[in-house]
């Protein structure tokens, strides 16, 4: 790639960092060992990591795989899985990628509808795949990392070498072109089945282009991501990524010296996290008066920070640093951003008050507008009814980073999707929000959770953050219970792990609290949950199905 060229092969980006910074270090990749002075880390450095995808490119594609084939790839998160995956970009092949948290069952609905012609996997997962018969139709090759049983097939050892003859040999990779697809992500699907998000390098290149001008990422900065895919960025941003020890489909279990240990040690400047994994890390680090002044930013994702931990964050952090939760999904990232001291000192008592969260103003790539509410398809952009200021909608967007189809999933893709008159695509974000007179969108919960009464509907999380704010409890949520055959709206509340208290002494209080919001009057019950069932990977999306069906049980 020539110097100021726009990539468009997602993986572009490595080699050209490899041309001006070899010897840099790529990524830190953390041991199974610890010593007395800490975690032990081996060093990846950007030649390193591109050599190795470039052998790894060469290798699958001399083994009989061509442009566009579809490749499962269950490895854990290490030196293998970025060379793999940037490997995977380089060949012009398709990673299919599914959250571990969905389930056995529907991890195999999910590679059976991919319909995959590889697997590549370490060997538990190849044993998994035999045993559970996942993609047994479609696939017709695999490859081990690491130590190959009964089942043959490749090794990844095995394809590096066959790569490099390749290599001394002249072989040539594919070109690819921004509308090529990249990879297959399949969401957690936990408002709904999972949905495999089609991206294409177009896509990413965008993604990266957003958050590097939304966030005034530099090169050379050092970046914590401890959701392991969003380390793939960082050679794109010329960022140094440092890998986490943990389990990353369990980050509120983090041990918060596995994040606070290296940000210090490696001058981490920036650094993701879900948050309940923030929630974890930053209750340790308050409580033992930790500072982490490199950190110049800290980025949530997953669901809406909680104040109090935006404010613990504040503590910990130098006064010029900023907490961020971008909004976004899986099929658009990012959609719009705002920072902790907008939110603490603008906009946090409005949510007090019900008005929702302010996920900010949107960012300059992507175009957007909040329509009416329906649960029925749209087919053209024409049909849908633009909402004014202050009224509460579904938001929809589009945009370079905005991905158009659902692989193999029409349904989905008609609820999902809408077509625009000059070719382009609007992305229905399942969720509902309004816009202030300054241009900042306020997210009001999925639409999918809405609670529609016979002369009204609530909206969640207007009104869960009205008792959230209450020092007892840790989150709540809105459910609709069915009781003697009506709706009848609840409550449903997980406290502080340390609060002592009965809901009998905390009713009154959270009834004075709902005064402030016509609509929370018609919250017919309050229940205490021991802990909500969440998702694996954020541990923050409530599984509100589930929890209803609790509440109906308790009620009955």
């Amino acid at each position: 790639m020539t110097s100021g060229a726009r990539p468009r092969n997602v993986a572009d980006y490595l080699p050209a960092m490899a041309t001006e910074r070899p010897d840099a270090v790529a990524m830190y990749i953390p041991k199974k060992s610890r010593s007395e002075g800490g975690r032990d880390y081996d060093e990846l450095s950007y030649r390193r990591l591109a050599e190795r995808a470039e052998r790894i490119a060469a290798g699958l594609l001399v083994s009989g795989l061509k442009k566009g084939d579809h490749v499962a790839l269950m490895v854990r998160p290490g030196e293998d899985f970025f060379a793999l995956m940037f490997g995977l970009f380089e060949a012009a092949l398709v990673p299919v990628l599914v959250d571990p948290g969905i389930g056995k069952k529907n991890l195999g609905v999910c590679l059976t509808r991919a319909k995959p012609v590889a697997f590549i996997g370490i060997p538990v997962a190849h044993a998994a795949r035999i045993t559970l018969g996942w993609a047994r139709v479609s696939l017709r090759q695999n490859i081990t990392v690491g130590r190959r049983w009964f089942w043959g097939g490749y090794t990844l050892a095995g394809i590096e070498r066959a790569g490099a003859e390749a290599l001394a040999k002249g072989v040539t990779l594919p070109e690819v072109a921004p509308e090529d697809p990249a990879a297959i992500l399949f969401t957690s699907g936990s408002t709904g089945p999972p949905k495999g998000v089609v991206y294409t390098h177009g896509n990413f290149t965008a993604q990266v282009e957003a958050l590097r001008d939304m966030f005034g990422i530099e090169p050379g900065e050092v970046n914590l991501p401890t959701f392991p895919p969003f380390a793939l960025f960082d050679p794109a941003l010329g960022v140094t990524s440092v890998i986490p020890f943990m389990d990353p489909t369990r980050p509120a279990d983090v041990d918060p010296r596995e994040v606070i240990e290296p940000v210090q040690r490696f001058g981490v400047t920036m650094m993701f996290g879900s948050p309940a994994l923030l929630n974890t890390v930053g209750r340790y680090a308050d409580a033992e008066n930790v500072k982490l002044p490199s950190l110049r930013r800290v980025i949530a994702a997953g669901a809406p920070l909680p104040a109090s931990t935006i404010e613990r964050w504040q503590r910990i952090l130098s006064d010029d640093a900023r907490v961020y939760p971008p909004y976004g999904a899986t099929e658009s990232l990012p959609v719009a951003c705002l920072s902790s001291d907008e939110i603490v000192n603008e906009t946090w008592d409005r949510t007090d008050a019900g008005a929702g969260v302010c996920v900010g103003r949107k960012v300059e790539s992507i175009e957007l507008e909040i329509i009416a509410i329906t649960d029925e398809p749209i087919a053209n952009f024409s049909d849908a009814t633009l909402l004014p200021e202050s009224e509460i909608g579904e938001i929809v967007v589009r945009g370079p980073q905005v991905t158009r189809a659902y692989f193999a999933d029409p349904e989905h893709t008609a609820l999902a999707k809408i077509r625009d008159d000059d070719g382009g695509v609007w992305h229905r974000m399942g969720d509902l929000g309004w816009r202030d007179r300054e241009g900042r969108v306020w997210f009001c919960g999925r639409k999918s959770h809405r609670v529609v009464l016979p002369d009204r509907t609530l909206y969640t999380v207007p009104l869960e953050k009205i008792f959230d704010a209450h020092e007892r409890v840790f989150r709540s949520a809105l459910v609709a219970p069915r009781v003697a055959g009506r709706i009848a709206p609840t409550l449903c509340l997980e406290l502080e792990r340390d609060a002592r208290v009965t809901l009998a002494e905390l009713l009154p209080e959270l009834r004075v609290m709902g005064e402030i919001h016509a609509d929370a009057a018609h919250i017919e019950h309050f229940l205490v949950h021991p802990g909500f069932p969440v998702d694996i990977r954020h541990n923050a999306k409530i599984d509100r199905e589930a929890l209803a069906r609790w509440a109906e049980g308790k009620l009955r």
